[in-house]
């Protein structure tokens, strides 16, 4: 019997397409705590990688404002991005936190 479920969870779960594998890929990269950071990263193309799923990835990415894309002779890209508001309040927020904690509660 769980032969049979595992073959039918199988079957419905379906594969993704090349985009979406490729989008996964750049958001992890974008994501990842160093990138993070740095508010930079490399974004390399695959063997894998479709000519029409990358355009449309760089494509989807130079409409992202505050995003400066750099085309490395390699194919490669570089992405940098300042740093947003909403994360300057929250550094704000918690550098007076800290300072708080330092001080006696009377």
């Amino acid at each position: 019997m769980a032969a049979v479920l595992e073959d039918t969870s199988t079957a419905a779960r379906s594969e993704l397409t090349g985009l979406e594998r490729l989008g996964l890929r750049v958001s992890a990269m974008i994501n990842s705590p160093l990138a993070q950071l740095g508010r930079r990263v490399l974004i390399h193309r695959l063997d894998t990688d479709s000519d029409q799923d990358w355009e449309a990835i760089m494509e989807l990415l130079s409409e992202t404002d505050g995003l400066d894309m750099t085309f490395c002779d390699d194919g490669s890209v570089i992405l940098q991005w300042e740093r947003a508001e909403a994360d300057e309040v929250r550094d704000d927020r918690q550098d007076r936190e800290e300072e708080l904690e330092g001080e006696a509660p009377f």
